[in-house]
């Protein structure tokens, strides 16, 4: 959350120095939505705003279908499409430079349009710069930095049709009395070990699970059973078929809501809020408006919603925010599970993975709706309808309100109720969804929520119940509770790691760093004996901008616009307040740690 003191580049780049990274916490959310009733038809409740192929308004407004069509013919015509092992990852805006933005106004031309592409030749990963306009390859440079790029829907269907080829594996699930249709296995990440027989290659693990007699197959996991897939070789590369716990029944474990029993989802008379006059909010382009906020709004292959050029009563606050990462580490070192240590931004692709919103549960009613065009793995532009809503907000809350009672000569009792836009989009990665809201309050905070909905992945194990105390004993060193009979929960973090590149009244910030500091008084003058006070100081390099929190040493922290004051001389400023947070407890050295070494620390 972002508060308001009285008074660069997109998603794939190196962050500029005024960038602020944020762990906020998970904010967990439990309980249900209405369901549709059968044969509902959308398109009754609210508008879509269909933004498949509009013309370009702005310099940061998504590719659009024509845009991507002019990307595939150049790549193809410079022979960098179609060739033979060759897997296009990833294709979207390259961010014009941010000078350049904030220079542009409406009605100008729009600045050259370039698009990035992630393709790779024969394991080898490529940054393509294309211009859109011209179409001509500016760029086409080999990436040599680590890691590897994310996984495309075609290594999806690849990876999962490989074990089905496989003898070993055919084998397996044989002696499990299962048939192959009653079998599936989902790629996992690969995560990176150090493993000298995986060094140089683009692997996926894939977890098996039985899909029979329910719609949640995470509960009926097939422990133990690996099959690890070379994705640029298109083969498989190991078979692991260790544990041999019985598969978890499948008795209790769908979670649609016909199939729920009391005391699970009781049923609530129907709550709608009604706006007679419609909503407060336009809409033009990407361009958002509504009470004293302006903004730009896109939707992201990777990071899922970037929200650009966030402005309250004309004055800017927020050049680019956008969740940068999550990191899912799974608490067990077992050899079916070790590698269980996911970056579902990175690896997978929130945007990729997002679902159409379904109006009136997933968005209330009034809400607006965004499509998202996306470039699928030959380059031809799909689209996502319904990728992000925007609507707005009023739960009974509270925005201000005071009473004065004290006073006899005062009947005073004044009341604000809180009304707020939201932009939410929501992420399906596995077996988790994750609920992404931008909210947007009229008194210039801007605050983001992720919830974690869903269903739990689980581990199977030979224990049915806790009732003798040998297994009791042995469930101590199981990485979890037991959760149902042969049912592991496994333990794990969520971390999630904003991108905040703040312009509080315009580009010349400075981060605050703002000490709670206990002051004793040792003169007799006054009956206390403490108090505290804030002490201020720039952190002047980026060794300096990084902080660890602690409850022991409580601090405030500002972006701060040093050459802009108030009318009292203070210097304008906004306060960054972080949720509830927490660390990682892994070694700093293990090898999950190192590749999510930007969890060390909060800011």
């Amino acid at each position: 959350m972002m508060n308001p003191l009285k008074t660069s580049h997109g998603p794939k780049r190196v962050l500029p120095a005024a960038t602020i990274i944020l762990f906020f916490a998970l904010l967990i959310l439990y309980g249900s939505y209405k369901q549709p009733e059968p044969g509902t038809k959308y398109a009754t409740w609210s508008k879509t705003w269909d933004v498949t192929d509009q013309r370009v308004l702005h310099p940061l407004d998504p590719l659009t279908t024509s845009e991507f069509l002019r990307i595939q013919e150049t790549l193809r015509n410079k022979k960098l499409l179609g060739r033979e092992k060759q897997v296009l990852h990833s294709i979207e805006l390259d961010d014009p430079e941010k000078h350049g933005v904030l220079q542009w106004e409406t009605g100008n031309p729009i600045p050259a349009r370039c698009a990035e592409v992630i393709s790779s030749y024969d394991g080898v990963p490529h940054r393509i710069i294309v211009d859109v306009d011209n179409r001509v390859v500016r760029e086409n440079t080999v990436i040599s930095t680590t890691g590897y790029p994310p996984l495309t829907s075609d290594d999806w269907k690849m990876s999962m049709q490989l074990p089905a080829t496989y003898q070993p594996f055919l084998d397996s699930i044989a002696r499990y009395g299962l048939r192959l249709e009653e079998v599936t296995c989902l790629p996992l990440s690969p995560g990176w070990f150090g493993v000298p027989e995986e060094g140089n290659r683009r692997l996926a693990k894939l977890g098996c699970f039985v899909t029979t007699g329910t719609t949640n197959f995470y509960l009926r996991p097939i422990e133990g059973m690996i099959v690890i897939v070379d994705l640029n070789e298109n083969k498989i590369l190991k078979f692991i078929d260790g544990n041999k716990s019985p598969i978890p029944k499948n008795e209790g474990t769908d979670y649609r809501l016909s199939t729920q029993k009391p005391p699970f989802f009781p049923r609530i008379n129907p709550i709608s809020i009604e706006q007679p006059l419609g909503p407060s909010f336009t809409i033009d382009g990407h361009h958002v408006k509504w009470a004293n906020w302006e903004f730009h709004v896109r939707p992201h292959l990777r990071v899922g919603s970037v929200i650009s050029q966030a402005k309250v009563d004309g004055r800017s606050v927020l050049y680019q925010g956008f969740v940068s990462e999550l990191y899912v580490p799974y608490q067990t070192a077992e050899e079916a599970w070790y590698f269980r240590t996911y970056l579902d931004a990175g690896e997978y692709g929130l945007g990729l993975l997002a679902h159409p919103l379904q109006p009136l549960n997933d968005c209330p009613q009034n809400a607006k709706y965004m499509d998202a065009v996306f470039a699928g793995p030959d380059g031809t532009p799909y689209t996502t309808p319904n990728m992000m809503c925007i609507f707005e907000r009023y739960a009974g809350n509270i925005a201000w309100q005071h009473a004065e009672s004290l006073s006899s000569d005062m009947e005073l009792h004044e009341v604000r109720p809180k009304v707020s836009l939201v932009v939410r989009m929501i992420a399906s990665v596995g077996n988790y969804d994750y609920i992404i809201d931008w909210e947007f309050q009229t008194d210039g905070v801007v605050r983001v929520e992720v919830g974690a909905t869903g269903v739990v992945i689980v581990k199977g194990t030979p224990i049915e119940t806790m009732k003798e105390k040998r297994m009791k004993e042995e469930l101590d060193g199981m990485y979890g509770p037991l959760i149902s009979e042969n049912t592991i929960g496994v333990i794990h973090d969520h971390f999630l790691t904003f991108h905040m590149d703040l312009d509080v009244d315009g580009p010349s910030n400075s981060f605050v760093v703002g000490e709670l500091v206990k002051h004793n008084v040792t003169t007799g003058e006054s009956p206390r004996k403490s108090y505290w006070s804030i002490e201020k100081r720039v952190a002047k390099t980026e060794e300096d901008g990084r902080i660890k929190f602690s409850p022991d040493h409580p601090s405030q922290y500002y972006m701060k616009n040093p050459s802009r004051t108030t009318r009292l001389g203070n210097e304008v400023s906004y306060r960054i307040v972080p949720g509830s947070f927490i660390g990682s407890l892994m070694d700093p050295n293990d090898f999950p740690q190192l590749r999510a070494a930007f969890t060390n620390n909060q800011v």
